[in-house]
């Protein structure tokens, strides 16, 4: 028994004109946004939409435009409280069909090229990836609950005064030290 490779997802070059700019629209269904939000790490998206289009750019290469709306839930970095943010971004991605050369630096490490909207040119473009990646890469790091603060921490060995800001600006100790020997200031004393 032989078994078939799987159908590849997106568009295959060969199915996309060189002179018409290729449509699409994705708009996941609930159990696909649930498998995306816990791929993702958060609490749920509940709304998402990827629209746009896919067009020749050059002779070999290919360029995707679209328009990325989503509002997800993650938990708030402070309360765990869930926290809503909207998401509206434009996202363009490039297909070459040959990459830049990479660049040494002087460590002998590899450059990343500047541009981050490129991508190497596969058989097929698939935007329900970029959808994924791009939501990925906009959603907030530390999203916080309306009036949700951190408080200041204070950690010491027992029977240690904890260090406070105000006891780490530079003059604080010189301060500290003025005021045990009971000295007046240079101003305050008299001739």
């Amino acid at each position: 028994m032989t078994q078939s490779k799987p159908a590849e997802p997106g568009y295959a070059l060969s199915e996309l004109s060189t002179k018409t700019p290729t449509r699409f629209e994705i708009v996941p269904d609930a159990p696909t946004r649930a498998g995306l939000a816990a791929d993702l790490g958060i609490e749920g998206i509940r709304k998402l939409r990827f629209a746009g289009e896919i067009r020749a750019d050059g002779k070999r290469d290919w360029r995707l435009d679209g328009k990325l709306g989503a509002t997800v839930v993650q938990p708030c970095v402070v309360t765990l409280a869930p926290v809503t943010t909207r998401i509206d971004v434009e996202v363009t991605r490039r297909f070459l069909a040959r990459m830049p050369d990479l660049t040494l630096d002087e460590d002998g490490e590899a450059e990343m090229p500047e541009d981050d909207t490129i991508e190497p040119l596969g058989s097929h473009i698939d935007p329900a990836m970029v959808m994924a990646e791009a939501l990925a890469l906009h959603l907030p790091l530390y999203p916080r609950a309306d009036g949700a603060e951190l408080g200041a921490v204070s950690v010491a060995e027992p029977g240690v005064v904890p260090l406070t800001d105000e006891a780490a600006k530079p003059f604080a100790a010189l301060a500290e030290l003025r005021d045990k020997l009971g000295k007046p200031d240079a101003d305050d004393s008299t001739d």
